[in-house]
C-alpha cells in the first residue's frame, strides 16, 4: 500500500485545524445519534432504493459504480438515478430530457443521461421530495439509485453501498478539516456492502483479507474489491484507438478529484502529455477555453475524462475522452446476486 510523507508544514496546519475536526466530529456524531434513535425521522419508501456513497469527500469512484449497477439492472427493471446535481445552475426537482445540459443538472447526471437511453435521470437536493416525485410519475421507476447520499439521513436506503479507496481507506482517515471524513468511521456500520475501490488489478486475495480485517466489518456486512478499467478506444470528436496517441503531442485536461490513476495509466501506455489540472467539477471559464483552443491550434490532441467532456464538449469541438468502468477483482457474481436478491425480496414484500 502506498505511503505518503507529510511535510512539516502540513503537519503544522493539521495540528492547527485539529480542534475544528473535533468540533465537526461532535456535531456529526450528535446528528447521527438523533437519526439512529429516531428523534430525527428517516423516510422509507415502497420503491426499492440502493444508496451509493462514501464517508470521505470526493474521488472514491461513485460514478463508475452507479454505472455498473445500471448495466446490471436496466434490462430487468425500470431504473431511476437520483442525484443532488452538484454545482448545477438550477434548483428543485428536475427529470432529464432533451433540453438539459451539464449546467442544468450537473456533470454526472448529464453523463448518465447521455449514456443510458432507458434510464430515468433526476436531480433534487431534497432526496425525500425527489423520490416522492419519481413515485408519482405515470410510469414510476421500479428501483431508485441514490447517488452520493450516504450522509443524507432523511432517506433510509433499502441497501447501502459504501465506497472507500484502496490508497485512502476511511479507517485511516481523520475528520474534516484535518482529514477528508464527512463523518466518524462508525457511520460505516450503516452499510450492508463495503467496496474497496481503485485497487491494483493484481491485488492478492491475501492482501484483500488483510484489508478486510482492518476494516473490521460486522457479521452482516460484505466486503468487495474493485479496480478501474480504462477503455482502449477514445471517443468524442471521433473514435480512435488509444495507441494512436503514441508519438503525438497530447494535452490532458482533468477536473476530477483524483486524476492520479489516469495519469499512471497513460504513462504506462508510453503516452507523453502536458497536464492541465483543475478542481473537481470545475466550471471552465471563457479564458480557460480560449487557452485550450490555442494549444489545439498547435496540433495538440486534447484528451479529457468522460465527466469533464460533458461539461466542455459544446465549447471544444475537437476533443476526445477516455471512459472508465468498475471491474470486480473477484466475487462479482456474489455482488450481483446480493443486489438481485435484495430487489427480489423487496418485490415480494411490496
Amino acid at each position: 500500500m502506498i505511503c505518503f510523507v507529510i511535510s512539516p508544514f502540513m503537519k503544522l496546519i493539521r495540528n492547527i485545524l485539529y480542534p475544528f475536526s473535533l468540533l465537526y466530529g461532535f456535531i456529526t456524531h450528535v446528528r447521527n445519534y438523533l437519526y439512529d434513535t429516531e428523534v430525527f425521522e428517516s423516510a422509507q419508501f415502497d420503491t426499492p432504493t440502493i444508496l451509493v456513497g462514501n464517508l470521505s469527500v470526493g474521488g472514491t469512484g461513485k460514478t463508475p459504480q452507479i454505472e455498473y449497477l445500471i448495466h446490471l439492472l436496466q434490462n430487468q427493471y425500470t431504473v431511476a438515478v437520483l442525484s443532488r446535481g452538484y454545482k448545477r445552475k438550477s434548483k428543485g426537482f428536475i427529470i432529464a430530457d432533451s433540453g438539459v445540459t451539464a449546467e442544468t443538472i450537473g456533470d454526472e447526471p448529464f453523463q448518465y443521461y447521455q449514456k443510458f437511453t432507458k434510464l430515468i435521470v433526476s436531480v433534487d437536493a431534497d432526496r425525500v421530495n425527489g423520490i416522492e416525485q419519481l413515485e408519482q410519475l405515470k410510469n414510476p421507476p421500479e428501483l431508485v439509485l441514490l447517488d452520493d447520499a450516504f450522509q443524507h439521513r432523511k432517506v433510509k436506503g433499502g441497501l447501502n453501498i459504501l465506497l472507500t479507496t484502496f490508497n485512502d481507506l476511511y479507517i485511516d482517515d481523520k475528520m474534516l478539516p484535518t482529514g477528508n471524513l464527512r463523518e466518524n468511521t462508525k457511520g460505516a456500520k450503516r452499510a450492508q456492502v463495503i467496496i474497496v475501490t481503485k485497487c491494483p488489478s493484481n491485488l492478492s486475495e491475501e492482501e484483500q483479507f488483510k484489508i478486510t480485517q482492518k476494516l473490521n466489518p460486522t457479521l452482516f456486512q460484505k466486503v468487495f474489491f474493485t479496480t478501474i478499467e480504462y477503455d482502449n478506444k477514445l471517443k468524442g470528436f471521433e473514435t480512435v484507438n488509444l495507441s494512436e496517441l503514441e508519438n503525438k503531442e497530447v494535452l490532458l485536461i482533468t477536473g476530477i478529484a483524483n486524476p492520479t490513476p489516469l495519469i499512471d495509466f497513460l504513462s504506462s501506455k508510453s503516452i507523453k502529455f502536458n497536464h492541465l489540472k483543475y478542481p473537481d467539477h470545475h466550471q471552465f471559464s471563457d479564458k480557460e477555453i480560449a487557452e485550450i483552443k490555442e494549444q489545439q491550434s498547435n496540433n495538440k490532441i486534447v484528451l479529457t475524462t468522460e465527466k469533464d467532456y460533458v461539461r466542455i464538449f459544446a465549447r471544444l469541438k475537437k476533443i476526445y475522452f477516455i471512459s472508465i468502468k468498475t471491474k470486480f477483482l473477484n466475487h462479482s457474481n456474489d455482488f450481483d446476486n446480493l443486489i438481485k436478491k435484495y430487489l427480489e425480496q423487496s418485490s415480494r414484500n411490496g
